[in-house]
């Protein structure tokens, strides 16, 4: 069953290229980052020269793959798409660099993912704006070099840890995104039923915003959902009480847990006395993919106070207990 408030894309989603917005103006949230990009946009366009490459890293669902849309519209360029589980040999880069032209930007979702010896020919590449391929086997080898026109790369990564230094060190633009306000996100949702053509009563906003685990991507996700709400069950306007009602019905809680997150915390409290337990015993023990965890679930758990890391594995906090209704017991 697919997971209301997960962070993954899905098939679904291609709504949200429709509520996408196009521009830095229109952004919402991330405001330091909007404020650099746009000097470093406007700078690169003055000198008549291609932006530096762009790394843009945190969590999923907080607009990394929406921003290098924006960079390649606020640059004027096309856009190619590229991800980094696709690119599995040196064969693969090479064709998507050789299909560049002058200015375009080229976005690598989960770049982090691109294999080491293919990554290699991203570096002369990025520096140079050069393709060096070898061709032949063993003595007959020969090493071609190709020139490429100048471009932007803008890679997206959940994983920045992940990068190897030579990699990392090859982008000018170096971005976190943060997990979104109430506030930011009431806004999203604001603009989303404007869009949309849905109407939503500010408090009903603020709701949805506050069960959205400070992501816009669920956001939008849950909104849809409890659209579907309001137009069956009322005039099609969205209320506060239609939107507890619908996000109840999702059991999705006011932190914005779903089923998952309870399994998670209830598995390490029952199984492991609240921990420390290791990321691996986790997994198992809820039936997960260990990078899943990492990735997608455990990020707000961290950034809500749920859930600690220390040196012996993760610990379930004396707020989660509370917040899940059993008694709390100081695990020594």
């Amino acid at each position: 069953m697919e997971r209301i408030v997960s962070e993954e894309e899905t098939i679904e989603d291609n709504f949200e290229q429709n509520i996408r917005p196009n521009s830095l103006e229109e952004y919402i949230g991330q405001s330091e980052v909007k404020e650099n990009l746009s000097i470093f946009i406007k700078a690169a366009k003055l000198r008549d020269e291609p932006l530096d490459h762009v790394l843009l890293y945190g969590p999923p669902g907080l607009g990394k793959t929406t921003l290098a849309f924006i960079i390649a519209n606020e640059l004027g360029s096309n856009i190619k798409i590229a991800s980094g589980p696709s690119i599995e040999k040196s064969g693969d880069l090479a064709a998507v660099l050789s299909n560049l032209e002058q200015g375009d930007v080229l976005f690598i979702d989960e770049i982090h993912r691109i294999p080491r010896f293919v990554e290699e020919i991203l570096y002369p590449a990025m520096e140079d704006f050069t393709l060096q391929i070898v061709v032949g086997t063993d003595s007959s080898s020969r090493s071609i070099k190709i020139d490429l026109p100048p471009f932007t790369l803008v890679g997206a990564t959940t994983r920045a840890g992940d990068l190897t230094s030579p990699l990392r060190d090859r982008f000018g633009i170096i971005n976190k995104l943060n997990y979104y306000t109430e506030d930011e996100l009431k806004k999203i949702a604001i603009r989303t039923s404007k869009v949309l053509n849905c109407p939503i009563d500010e408090d009903a906003a603020l709701e949805l915003a506050r069960r959205s685990r400070g992501t816009p991507r669920i956001c939008n996700r849950l909104f849809k959902r409890v659209r579907d709400f309001a137009l069956v069950m009322g005039d099609g306007k969205i209320n506060l009480d239609i939107t507890k009602h619908a996000l109840d019905k999702l059991k999705v809680d006011e932190l914005g847990l779903d089923e998952t997150d309870y399994h998670l915390l209830k598995s390490i409290i029952e199984k492991f006395n609240g921990g420390p337990v290791g990321i691996e015993a986790i997994a198992s023990s809820i039936g997960e993919e260990q990078t899943t965890i990492e990735d997608v679930y455990e990020p707000y758990l961290l950034q809500i106070g749920l859930l600690k890391r220390t040196t012996r594995g993760r610990m379930v906090t004396e707020k989660a207990y509370k917040h899940l209704g059993i008694p709390y017991k100081e695990n020594k």
